[in-house]
């Protein structure tokens, strides 16, 4: 309730309150607290005394036991003092008042702007208040700059390094519940009803719809118009795509209906361990499974079974293998002949030269050795110069005894040619 502002000190109060959007009693018990501060530092600890102060003309006086202790001149003393302590109170009144306000709204969607990114943790305007989105409440294909708009799911409020702060989302799955509220009149009058939401934030998700009044089609309405719609969802979370299910209450069929776009599945269910065993045809079991198993697993989440899921020729690896079989025959049926490695064959060729390199090794060791054999033929010839024309045996003059030479290369064998012509000289010598 406001005051009447007949004085300086009543027009001030009622601006305060205005602005803060604070209780009058509020701001006068903030500065009861700051004179009682004002006279702790100045005159001790202020035990049992009563403040009293006149809405009004703002008097103050101070008394104990029933007995005024003002002192003199303590009300200019006292408002100079307690400037910082009445702001501090104040600011924490309003922070308590905005708090309870978005308590609230806890559940509920708000739109607000990125004020600022610290890290991995965002900051966004929610107009009076501001709300933190940590990492785990992000969603990770987004990408988010300041000045930003988003529409935002209010998570609760928890108790942080600055007090308490407002936690908001964008990958809870409540955030999808929300926007078709907004966009889908049916459900927002339940004449439609969302069962159940599972989602992948940033890449997909599915929801599960019914309607107990007839001639209501539960997808329809979601779908809307040409999907404009569930478009208008898919724009506000970044191209995410979503598939809308009619709700079955027999969970084989239901199951079914989950596994979209998959057909022609066979269902058996056991209810005690909450499991289905699913067989599809060949040709749907990558769309049953899905991109890494992304179908299937929002199809267990949203029926609540373990669904283990096999083609009627067998588990996905031996469909899989029986699937390349047939691509194979297909392309010898076709005469299309697959490429040998051409990598192989090149080093193959390349190792050629390499190895008649080595072959050719102990020739050129030959050819090292080869003065050797003529040191050994000129000594031997020498020799047979020396002896007597009567004693020389033709065995010591052939030149066949010669097992240093190695070479079977032709110039080699016409300079033995030489050697033993030489030697034979020497013998008709």
């Amino acid at each position: 309730m406001a005051i009447q502002a007949r004085t300086e000190f009543a027009s001030a109060l009622n601006q305060v309150c205005s602005e803060r959007g604070l209780e009058p009693e509020v701001v006068i018990d903030s500065i009861k607290q700051a004179i009682l501060a004002a006279y702790r530092k100045d005159y001790g600890e202020p035990e049992d005394i009563v403040v009293d102060l006149n809405a009004e003309t703002g008097e103050v006086a101070l008394s104990k036991n029933k007995k005024t202790i003002t002192p003199p001149g303590f009300g200019r003393i006292a408002a100079q003092t307690a400037k910082q302590v009445i702001l501090q109170r104040i600011r924490e009144a309003e922070k308590n008042v905005i708090m309870s306000e978005y308590s609230s709204k806890i559940g509920t969607i708000l739109s607000g702007i990125i004020q600022r990114i610290s890290g991995p943790v965002i900051t966004i305007n929610l107009g009076k208040a501001e709300g933190i989105m940590p990492p785990t409440e992000q969603v990770r294909n987004e990408k988010y700059y300041v000045n930003q708009r988003l529409k935002v799911y209010i998570v609760g409020i928890k108790e942080g390094t600055h007090g308490e702060e407002i936690i908001v989302s964008r990958s809870a799955k409540e955030l999808l519940e929300g926007l078709f509220r907004q966009e889908v009149p049916e459900i927002a009058q339940g004449s439609v009803e969302i069962k159940v939401v599972a989602r992948e934030a940033g890449s997909r998700s599915k929801i599960a719809v019914s309607s107990d009044q007839m001639g209501v089609d539960p997808v329809g309405s979601c779908v809307g118009q040409k999907g404009v719609r569930v478009q208008a969802v898919i724009n506000e979370l970044g191209d995410e795509k979503i598939d809308i299910i009619a709700y079955q209450a027999d969970p084989a069929e239901f199951i079914k209906s989950a596994l979209a776009p998959a057909k022609d599945l066979q269902v058996k269910i056991d209810e005690k361990t909450k499991t289905a065993e699913v067989i599809t045809p060949d040709d749907q079991l990558s769309l049953a499974i899905g991109r890494d198993g992304q179908n299937v697993r929002l199809a267990a989440k949203l029926t609540g079974h373990k669904i283990n899921i096999r083609g009627k020729s067998g588990t996905p690896r031996e469909v899989e293998e029986k699937e390349k079989k047939a691509r194979q025959e297909a392309k010898r049926a076709l005469g299309v002949v697959e490429e040998t490695k051409k990598p192989a064959t090149t080093e193959s060729t390349e190792e050629k030269p390499e190895k008649t390199e080595g072959k050719s090794a102990p020739s050129a060791v030959a050819r090292k050795a080869k003065p050797k054999t003529k040191d050994t033929t000129e000594k031997a010839n020498s020799k047979s110069s020396d002896q007597p024309t009567d004693q020389i045996q033709p065995s010591q003059t052939e030149p066949v005894n010669q097992p240093e030479v190695l070479s079977t290369d032709p110039a080699d064998q016409t300079d033995e040619a030489k050697s033993s012509e030489a030697s034979e000289s020497g013998k008709t010598t």
